[in-house]
């Protein structure tokens, strides 16, 4: 099969495409035949060497949707052909085939395509988790969403309009900002403008955003802990880098921050997550947004791609 490898970390370049012989399952594992493959901004920092070190040589990648291909003895809840989406893999992602446990697939509903379907593991349960197992959001709260254009923030921006949150979104383009309404957001500013924090003082009365998803935290944490209401939470989702801030303005807020990394989730919890973004597919609120497609060969591009400016939507790959 043909798959994406990495040698040695590194920028975009180090992205080779390879032939590696087809994976087999175990007793409890099953082989997926990929059609299409998420790309989110940890691939690229796990990729550069930033974000944990993965042995060598490995394959990128975490989302995809595609088929059961192969089935061990002791599967009994899939068969080939049925459709699915993963939550993990064994082999990685960036490839025409992964091996996963059969615990890291799910089913994918057939209104949902392929595309859509690489499009939820990480962004959508990255925004649940956000929202409501690490920010406590609730009916009726202010929430501002940064960056809502993006995987995770037009997640973010479905699952709370469904739960009755009063949604602020950022966005740097035009057609992001029509997106993000588009998505449900009751208000769209645009994060280049200057005066746009005045504007969330604004539309909240002074008050403030009970709930900031902040997905660039060394460019926004300052100015996060200067709007945020009092008693209000920040969870950072997304930081590329340093910063200097003040921390009194959490002080005087009592107010709180929250990282959060998909990963760290409890398992019990994750089902959780899993559950409720099926019930979200079937009963049509949930809707990946799929941006730039690119094929399995070009996976440097779409590295690159998915860390400019003015995101729309989900990249994904096409094996």
């Amino acid at each position: 099969m043909r798959a994406i490898q990495v040698s040695q970390f590194g920028g975009p370049e180090v992205l080779h495409l390879v032939d590696l012989p087809d994976p087999q399952p175990g007793p409890e594992q099953v082989v997926v035949r990929i059609h299409a493959v998420g790309v989110n901004p940890v691939d690229t920092y796990i990729r550069s060497g930033a974000y944990g070190q993965r042995p060598l040589p490995y394959t990128p990648g975490t989302d995809a949707a595609g088929e059961i291909l192969r089935i061990g003895s002791e599967i009994q809840d899939w068969k080939p052909g049925d459709r699915c989406y993963l939550t993990g893999s064994q082999t990685g992602t960036y490839a025409e085939q992964a091996l996963c446990h059969s615990y890291q697939v799910q089913p994918l509903p057939e209104k949902i395509t392929y595309q859509q379907g690489a499009a939820l593991y990480v962004p959508y349960s990255t925004a649940y988790r956000a929202l409501f197992q690490r920010g406590n959001a609730r009916p009726g709260q202010w929430l501002l969403i940064h960056g809502a254009s993006g995987g995770v923030g037009l997640a973010a921006t479905q699952w709370a309009r469904a739960t009755g949150l009063q949604i602020i979104a950022t966005a740097g383009t035009d057609e992001g900002l029509r997106q993000v309404l588009d998505q449900g957001a009751h208000r769209a500013l645009n994060h280049r403008s200057a005066d746009y924090r005045q504007q969330v003082a604004d539309l909240t009365e002074g008050k403030g955003p009970d709930l900031i998803l902040e997905m660039l935290a060394n460019v926004n944490l300052q100015h996060d802990l200067d709007m945020v209401a009092k008693y209000g939470t920040i969870v950072i989702i997304g930081n590329r880098g340093n910063l200097d801030f003040n921390p009194r303005g959490a002080m005087s807020k009592d107010a709180s921050i929250h990282g959060m990394s998909l990963f760290n989730t409890p398992p019990e919890l994750m089902e959780q997550i899993q559950a409720a973004l099926l019930a979200g597919l079937e009963q049509g609120f949930l809707n990946p947004i799929v941006g730039r497609e690119f094929p399995l060969e070009e996976a440097c591009a779409a590295h690159t791609a998915i860390l400019q400016p003015g995101a729309m939507g989900k990249i994904v790959l096409i094996p």
